[in-house]
């Protein structure tokens, strides 16, 4: 008997689902996927690792500001219906008042950042896109950036799954027998949905889908923002406490209880090579990410760079992505996806 086995997906397809024309050439050229989890780590793996700088701006530019409709000019008719539906939750609850100051924050913030504030929007109000936008705001550039990345992949995902979830629904309507890729494509989509969508439901009546990684659970990277380029060839390690405390001190702490995880060296894109294993449950507890300054940078005023972080029970499932942006006299982090 027949069975769906491959998903062909056009160009202009992906288009519609990133406005970036090498993600889209890239991702075709990839074409057919096996199923929507092999198209969305092929996607995260293209976006975040040969897509540039430039690739995410034209992407960017493909998206209208929120509160208003999209541009046939600067989308395809089908990324213009999908950015309408997207943004249906916040225009059901705007204001003539709440848009207006959406309209005045999205000016202000191309101003500062040149590019269109980018949010995944599907099942948020115009008061907590407000909110965001107006936090975001004071982002320095270099942060907002990658900000912008992560939730244009988060779009991406999401509209990926709206594709081949359409492209099922075509083919099973002449192969009967494709049951069982439905079933895998309907678990991811739903899986998605939720991730975007507030939580109406009561706590504890469902239990929650946990997604198989594609990447180790901890990831990092390093920006130097003095030279505005990636910091390559930074030796870079991560360490588990073990320690008799449950945490490190932060005066007179064991520092014998910090046990090497991984390490590794960051490449061209600022990127370090996996520092730990690809593991679904990240073991809960406190973790350091090191980086040897020197060697890149002899005259940084920070030879030697340390953040700790922790990871809680509840968190254990979660990606962590603990960057580095570094100047010769400073230096910042934040909790990244």
């Amino acid at each position: 008997m027949a069975s769906i086995t491959k998903w062909p997906v056009e160009e202009q397809d992906l288009l519609a689902c990133c406005g970036s024309t090498k993600f889209a050439k890239q991702m075709a050229a990839l074409s057919p996927f096996s199923n929507l989890n092999h198209a969305v780590d092929a996607a995260r793996e293209i976006w975040f690792n040969k897509v540039d700088v430039c690739g995410w701006i034209e992407a960017f530019s493909a998206h209208p500001q929120i509160g208003q409709s999209a541009s046939l000019s600067h989308a395809t008719e089908t990324s213009a219906q999908w950015s309408k539906g997207e943004q249906s939750t916040a225009m059901a609850t705007a204001t003539s008042t709440t848009l207006q100051e959406l309209t005045e924050w999205n000016a202000r913030y191309k101003e500062k950042f040149g590019f269109v504030f980018l949010i995944c929007a599907s099942g948020r109000s115009t008061e907590e896109i407000l909110s965001e936008l107006k936090k975001r705001y004071l982002n320095r550039p270099i942060v907002e950036l990658e900000i912008a990345a992560q939730e244009q992949m988060k779009i991406t995902e999401l509209r990926l799954a709206k594709l081949f979830s359409t492209k099922l629904s075509t083919a099973t309507a002449t192969e009967h027998q494709s049951v069982s890729v439905a079933k895998a494509n309907e678990d991811r989509l739903s899986m998605i949905s939720a991730h975007f969508t507030s939580a109406s439901n009561s706590p504890g009546k469902t239990k929650p889908q946990i997604p198989k990684r594609n990447r180790p659970p901890i990831t990092t990277h390093v920006l130097d923002l003095a030279k505005g380029h990636p910091g390559a060839g930074i030796d870079v390690q991560l360490e588990a406490w073990v320690g008799p405390e449950p945490h490190p001190v932060y005066l007179g702490s064991n520092q014998s209880g910090w046990t090497l995880v991984g390490s590794g060296k960051t490449d061209n894109d600022g990127r370090s090579n996996p520092l730990m294993e690809i593991v679904n449950a990240v073991k809960p507890g406190t973790y350091r990410i090191s980086f040897n300054i020197s060697k890149y940078n002899p005259s940084c005023f920070f030879p030697f760079v340390s953040i700790v972080f922790q990871i809680t029970e509840s968190q254990k499932f979660e990606h962590f992505h603990v960057p580095l942006l570094l100047s010769p006299f400073g230096f910042s982090t934040y909790r990244g996806s």
